[in-house]
């Protein structure tokens, strides 16, 4: 087991970070930890480990932990209940009262305005998503090459000698799991040495448990309009679900549909709120879609992912004149039909093509 520890620790980018981290957090008394979007296990983990690290390095008793919208996935409840976690929620924090803000699965660019106001910047951005926009911190990590964060957190733990509880083992394995889809996602030889050490000495029954609950019968709906309302072209899959209560509907159905026999490409849209999110999944080998994502939607509103899956999340404000404010399902499709074409026709010759026969 220590030969496998020692593929995570050998990194001299890691070991200057951990240095850095120590000395940024001294004196330090009330630090937050935020997550954009639903909290999934891969950036709950990863808090988690963070807070660790601060906890017995430093001294320091808790950490804050923050999101900016509530979670909203079974399996997701499930595991944070299982951790015993109590994540709170961005507008109803008072951002004011921390003296220390770290961001983990995130950048400062996914949270558009609502950082802007602060007095205490976010000093620290942990991150496996490719980089987004222009942005500092004092300790900046973004690893686009790793299949999850977790993985770098376990790096970051070994490194700083923290001992690792058997619960913390628990939700950074669960955190490889879901993030690298069980590595069916782009994954390195780091994803699959922390998930080794990790599976070893996790608490495997609960993890069990929690992946046996998955979809709210609530979501039953979603699923028979989708079947009912898609459309087809070749081995890809549409379909605007309309107004839906959390942009997990719209990731369960996109699951679903892209298990299914000759499907290799899913697009699954949903007004949540005042957005218009678009999943994107694929079997990581014909399509790209975190490239897909950012080409055909990204200048619209924040785009982007992995080869297999993507999101995008576009103000419906800035479609209300390309969409001439009509949101039904025939116009909806066609808008997004419409911006593949044109990234198609702007990819190189050298890139495969976003979409076809669409």
């Amino acid at each position: 087991m220590k030969r496998i520890e020692s593929i995570l620790v050998k990194k001299e980018e890691t070991s200057l970070n951990v240095f850095k981290l120590k000395a940024m957090v001294r004196g330090k008394e009330a630090p937050a930890i935020l997550m954009y979007g639903s909290p999934d296990p891969d950036a709950v983990a990863s808090a988690m480990a963070l807070e660790e690290i601060l906890r017995r390095t430093s001294g320091i008793a808790r950490c804050t932990l923050i999101s900016t919208e509530p979670v909203a996935r079974q399996q997701n409840r499930e595991f944070i209940r299982a951790m015993r976690l109590d994540i709170g929620l961005l507008d109803k924090s008072d951002l004011d009262s921390f003296d220390l803000i770290a961001l983990v699965d995130a950048q400062p660019t996914f949270f558009g305005q609502s950082l802007e106001n602060i007095p205490v910047r976010p000093q620290i951005v942990l991150d496996h998503h490719p980089a987004a926009g222009v942005w500092h911190a004092e300790l900046a990590d973004i690893r686009p090459n790793y299949g999850a964060l977790s993985t770098v957190m376990m790096e970051y733990l070994l490194t700083a000698k923290v001992r690792i509880p058997r619960k913390l083992y628990t939700a950074l394995l669960y955190g490889i799991k879901t993030d690298t889809n069980n590595f069916e996602r782009d994954s390195i030889l780091e994803d699959i040495t922390a998930y080794y050490l990790a599976y070893s000495r996790a608490n495997r029954q609960l993890i069990r448990r929690i992946e046996l609950n998955q979809i709210p019968e609530k979501y039953f709906k979603y699923f028979d309009y989708a079947f009912h309302h898609r459309r087809r072209y070749r081995d890809r899959a549409m379909c605007f679900l309309g107004k839906v209560e959390s942009t997990d509907a719209c990731v369960q159905v996109a699951d679903f549909f892209i298990r299914i026999a000759e499907i290799y490409y899913v697009l699954i849209a949903g007004i949540v709120r005042d957005r218009l999110v678009i999943v994107l999944r694929g079997d990581g080998y014909r399509q790209d879609c975190g490239a897909i994502a950012i080409k055909a939607f990204g200048g619209y509103g924040s785009a982007g992912g992995h080869k297999s899956a993507a999101r995008v999340e576009i103000p419906l404000e800035a479609l209300k004149a390309p969409l001439d404010e009509d949101f039904s399902q025939e116009n909806v499709e066609q808008f997004m039909i419409q911006c593949l074409r044109r990234a198609r026709k702007r990819a190189r010759p050298s890139e495969p093509p976003p979409a076809q026969n669409s």
